[in-house]
């Protein structure tokens, strides 16, 4: 059964910074070299009722793919090198159909 990986974010960097730029930019380059990535998007918030303000979506076939893009040396240099130094706050919702 796929699975919709979601990420709602904020960064440590100003709206439209050369830095969030590049964190985007590096994210896209990133993930989506990760084998089983599919349908990946990168959203803007639009609502002020959220100060999380940006948006990762992906699926994966299955749990098997969905654990091995988790386990990927290229996803856990990423987690540690950007997303943990320049992520101000996050929620992930994992969702698969009901």
């Amino acid at each position: 059964m796929p699975i919709q990986h979601t990420v709602v974010f904020r960064l440590t960097h100003p709206a439209g910074s050369d830095e969030e730029r590049a964190f985007l930019a590096d994210a896209r380059a990133a993930l989506t070299s990760i084998p089983g990535v599919e349908d990946f998007r990168i959203s803007r918030q639009v609502s002020a009722k959220s100060d999380l303000a940006h948006q990762f979506s992906m699926v994966f076939q299955d749990d098997a793919a969905y654990q091995s893009y988790n386990d990927h040396p290229t996803h856990v240099a990423f987690v540690a090198d950007r997303w943990v130094p320049e992520v101000a706050e996050f929620q992930e919702y994992d969702f698969a159909e009901a």
